[in-house]
């Protein structure tokens, strides 16, 4: 089974909003088993929209629309939908009455124009909308369907989840379940070399790699009568994947290394610190993101100048001068000075060039020295990032994470 989505608006064509409404019903076809071959996006003009759904009918079993379901002149879709696929239009009362009862419940006055969302084609299945004034609706005909969704975030994910996901579903014999492995310290390339033959041999579920900034992820895919089917295919690939990748491994779905970390500091009952001059609090701001930071995070010390380095964690003024501050002296004593300050069990400094021009000492922009210190050893690992400001920053601050998680590890 294949289907075509169609955004309408001009407002997307212009680059003014984000078409977000196609990512999510694409995402949500996947997860059905449903094919999608095209996605189009096409302004209110009545001859190009006609153009396009024929178009897609022409080709897809199932077209799915988002927006111009509005009361004003230029919102088209449902009207030009239903001439499209030769059925007339009809007053629906009980639409009109959910939308006046809509403008009662907010304390506003309903315009007349607003009694055209009720108006839908004849003899379709009419979708609620809980969330707005448009109800969306589906039209099936000559073995097609077509379905008509509101435009606006808020109201078509509700409705796409209360009223068309378990209509598809019927349509489905499967489904696809998916389960995604996040991995770090290793590149896409290596990944893919290690796991050639398993992504090359593996056609149900499959198994594909994506790059993100600072990590790899893979996705296992399967499809399923149901979840506990798609469990048992997924399993015994997760485990050959997990035996060749051994820790670089390092969590699920929705992890990140900032809640992996924060989970394993819980489990050794640990707390850390961070001494950062150029990632500017970064690290700090990432473990404050999880949920039950506060268990493991003491405090954070941000420094840029010589003086606050020397002021806040005593780093030497010799070797400030002598070294510069992105050096190792620097970063070394920058780690130890944090630990001793914030009586956290492990620390972690980070001093380096973020960009976009070299120091006053001529360090290349990229040039980075992560510190690490606990109550019995100091020790400090050179890196040299590519890529702008923010890129080096973050890539520093997903580094100084993975220093500590094999740190964990090991511990």
């Amino acid at each position: 089974m294949t289907a075509e989505i169609i955004a309408v608006g001009t407002e997307l064509l212009l680059g003014d909003i984000l078409n977000t409404d196609a990512q999510f019903l694409a995402q949500q076809l996947s997860r059905l088993g449903i094919n999608v071959f095209y996605q189009t996006v096409v302004g209110d003009n009545e001859k190009r929209l006609t153009d396009t759904i024929k178009t897609a009918l022409s080709r897809a079993d199932i077209v799915i629309t988002s927006g111009g379901l509005g009361p004003t002149h230029d919102d088209i879709t449902k009207e030009t939908l239903a001439s499209a696929m030769g059925v007339g239009l009809k007053l629906h009362e009980p639409s009109l009455q959910k939308i006046e009862d809509y403008f009662k419940r907010t304390g506003r006055v309903m315009s007349k124009t607003n009694v055209k969302q009720a108006i839908m084609p004849e003899g379709c299945i009419v979708l609620e909308n809980n969330n707005g004034t448009a109800p969306g609706g589906i039209i099936e005909k000559d073995g097609k369907v077509a379905i008509f969704l509101p435009g606006p975030p808020n109201e078509i994910v509700p409705m796409f989840n209360e009223s068309v996901f378990p209509y598809l579903c019927q349509k489905s014999d499967s489904m696809l379940f998916s389960k995604t492995l996040r991995i770090i310290g290793i590149g896409e390339s290596s990944v893919e070399e290690k796991l050639s033959e398993l992504m090359k041999s593996s056609t149900n579920p499959t198994v594909a790699p994506y790059a993100k900034q600072s990590e790899v992820t893979l996705r296992i895919t399967a499809k399923a009568k149901d979840e506990n089917e798609a469990k048992k295919l997924i399993d015994p690939v997760e485990k050959k994947i997990r035996c060749e990748l051994g820790d670089a491994v390092y969590g699920t779905d929705n992890d990140t290394i900032y809640s992996v970390v924060c989970d394993m500091l819980k489990q050794k009952n640990m707390r850390v610190s961070f001494a950062e001059s150029c990632t500017g609090g970064l690290l700090a701001q990432s473990i404050t993101s999880v949920s039950g930071a506060s268990n493991v995070f003491s405090q954070s010390f941000v420094m840029y100048s010589n003086d606050a380095k020397h002021r806040l964690l005593g780093v030497s003024e010799e070797t400030l001068e002598k070294y510069g501050a992105v050096s190792e002296d620097v970063a070394m004593q920058m780690a130890k000075g944090a630990l001793d300050v914030s009586g956290a069990d492990v620390t972690i400094s980070v001093t380096g060039v973020a960009g976009p021009d070299s120091d006053e000492n001529g360090n290349p922009v990229g040039l980075v020295y992560i510190g690490f210190a606990d109550k019995e050893n100091v020790s400090v690992k050179e890196f040299n990032f590519t890529g702008n400001r923010e890129k080096i920053r973050m890539r520093a601050c997903v580094s100084a994470y993975t220093m500590l998680r094999e740190y964990l590890l090991n511990k």
